[in-house]
């Protein structure tokens, strides 16, 4: 793949494809992590005198023009962050995109409306999506890949535009993608890698994967009551995939053939609903009530999967340990975040959940190795898959 550094800029339209995909509350950004991750790109490319043309998507609006979903806060606040206007076309590739771009000096910055406002965007017919790459490569003179958490799907502007315009990756990718390579090909050990969140079925092949490079796999969150289940143990009210039961029983079983120290979680705050200020209780993992449902991993455990990431060299985390989102249920996520900052290993945090979790909780972002911003696009690098965004990226 190409650097930034390979490419004369000055004075050249640059099209960016970045990863903005943010969390709103209403026209309000609640974190603004994915812009801040995108600001070194975008700042060298302006600093050397390119017509920086930023382009994204946000939700999914499924090819229509929805309010709720436009990027003009995005605009705004990656105005504040670079000190400077960003101008801000009110469509994709029309009349407003043309003007706005036409109307750049060398070193200013624009951002594209929503890329998913149109069809071709996502489409699955190559032809479509051919087209509207056609259309957004027409703005540009140059390519720059730097949506890291956009990299998995097969999308006009992450997967098309790039054959149509030369191109390179952008510093965010290449930092992801040199971080994944640590994780993969061979990693300091012992290895341990921490997963959670809600549902087993999320998760299966990068398990699969992982169970054949790991010395030690941590379950929490919603999905560690699978695991649990599938050792016969009753489980409540808490999340459960039963259709996954003999899955997981093979990953217990594959593990043990294979010396993987699968731990999982020895006590749970088990909650009468599922609330904010639920009534909860400490239980034992292995005899949560019948009429209880598992929100976070208990202090035992907290304890337990410190001590198991203690003496790590690498640690890779992916998912939360209980619902952090209400503060009785965040003490599991913030315990394993807390355990990584102590740790001296080479610690990632596998974007989505666990970096919003981060962020929630105020813990320092550099008490990390480094902290991904696309939690899916790492996770199917982790199964060993190709990423469709990368393989654009190539020469």
């Amino acid at each position: 793949m190409r650097g930034l550094d390979e490419l004369d800029v000055k004075g050249r339209r640059v099209l960016v494809r970045a990863d903005l995909n943010v969390p709103l509350d209403g026209d309000v950004i609640t974190d603004d992590g994915r812009i801040r991750a995108s600001l070194p790109t975008i700042r060298e490319l302006a600093g050397k005198g390119a017509k920086v043309i930023v382009c994204a998507h946000l939700g999914r609006p499924k090819g229509q023009v929805k309010p709720e979903f436009s990027l003009a806060p995005v605009a705004q606040r990656l105005s504040e962050l670079l000190g400077e206007p960003v101008a801000f076309a009110a469509d994709v590739v029309g009349d407003s995109a043309r003007a706005t771009v036409a109307a750049l000096e060398e070193g200013q910055v624009a951002l594209l409306e929503n890329l998913r406002y149109e069809p071709g965007e996502e489409s699955k017919d190559d032809a479509a999506r051919a087209e509207f790459a056609a259309r957004l490569a027409m703005l540009a003179d140059l390519y720059v890949g730097d949506g890291f958490g956009a990299v998995h799907r097969r999308h006009a502007s992450v997967y098309d535009v790039p054959k149509q315009l030369p191109h390179a990756v952008g510093g965010l990718i290449a930092a992801e993608v040199d971080v994944l390579r640590k994780l993969t090909e061979d990693p300091a050990r012992p290895y341990a890698v921490v997963l959670g969140g809600a549902k087993v079925s999320d998760k299966l092949k990068v398990i699969a994967n992982l169970l054949t490079k790991v010395d030690r796999l941590l379950i929490g969150g919603g999905m560690a009551y699978t695991f649990l289940k599938a050792q016969g143990y009753e489980v409540g009210k808490s999340l459960l995939q039963e259709e996954q039961l003999d899955t997981v029983r093979g990953f217990l079983n594959e593990a043990a053939s294979r010396g993987v120290d699968l731990v999982l979680p020895v006590d749970i705050l088990a909650a009468v609903e599922f609330a904010e200020d639920a009534e909860y209780e400490v239980v034992d993992a292995t005899a949560i009530p019948a009429d209880r449902e598992g929100l976070d991993i208990g202090p035992r455990t907290r304890e337990l999967f410190a001590q198991k990431l203690a003496d790590a060299q690498t640690v890779f985390w992916n998912g939360p340990m209980g619902v952090f989102e209400f503060e009785a249920f965040s003490g599991g996520t913030r315990a394993v975040a807390e355990a990584l900052v102590r740790s001296d290993a080479f610690t990632v945090v596998g974007g989505g959940d666990s970096a919003a979790a981060v962020r929630k909780l105020g813990l320092p972002e550099d008490g990390f190795s480094h902290i991904s911003t696309g939690g899916g696009a790492s996770l199917e690098y982790l199964e060993g898959k190709e990423l469709p965004g990368l393989i654009a990226l190539e020469d």
